[in-house]
């Protein structure tokens, strides 16, 4: 999300104000999969501006380049949830173990786009909340140190059923397949 919050940043810097809410809008309305980047590259790690650095990106790997700002989010998002399979890939290729679910917890859970994204782009349920999990969290462990809470399994049980949790499930496999070859094309 870093890359989402640094566009923010520099289009809020200029003018006028977007929310999260705002530029998920338009990235909904943009085209599918007309540009990819990899978001671990170290260009996008702290670039003077980002919504430039993925343009730039883009030109420069012979894609289409992005020129709105719902165009650049609709990247970024895309280009996240393809990144989640490549790593969920790589953590069950490792364990040797199938994980049929991926829960996103904190703020990214609040995005409804990518987490349908992730869900799309790995072929898995994506359980999405507590958006607040580490304020959770931590008051869990406090409890169970206390002796409030007899156990992790009873924390978690109170947890679920205090908070909640969006679910998503893949569509689109086809289409997300093709976009993942051409993302690792990139790497």
């Amino acid at each position: 999300m870093w890359a989402v919050q640094e566009c923010r940043r520099q289009w809020n810097s200029s003018g006028k104000k977007y929310s999260y809410d705002d530029l998920t809008q338009l990235a909904e309305k943009a085209s599918v999969f007309s540009s990819l980047i990899q978001p671990n590259d170290n260009r996008f790690f702290a670039p003077n501006d980002m919504p430039a650095e993925i343009q730039a990106y883009c030109q420069e790997t012979g894609q289409t380049v992005p020129m709105d700002k719902g165009a650049i989010i609709r990247t970024i998002l895309e280009s996240l949830a393809l990144e989640y399979r490549r790593v969920a890939e790589q953590i069950e290729r490792i364990t040797g173990k199938k994980f049929p679910t991926i829960h996103i917890i904190g703020g990214g859970a609040k995005n409804t786009l990518l987490n349908q994204f992730v869900a799309n782009a790995t072929g898995k349920t994506v359980l999405a909340g507590p958006t607040e999990a580490t304020i959770i969290g931590n008051i869990l462990v406090q409890a169970i140190a206390m002796g409030a809470i007899p156990s992790l399994a009873e924390g978690r049980k109170i947890v679920r059923d205090s908070f909640e949790v969006r679910t998503y499930e893949p569509t689109n496999q086809h289409a997300w397949g093709e976009a993942y070859t051409r993302y690792k094309s990139l790497a």
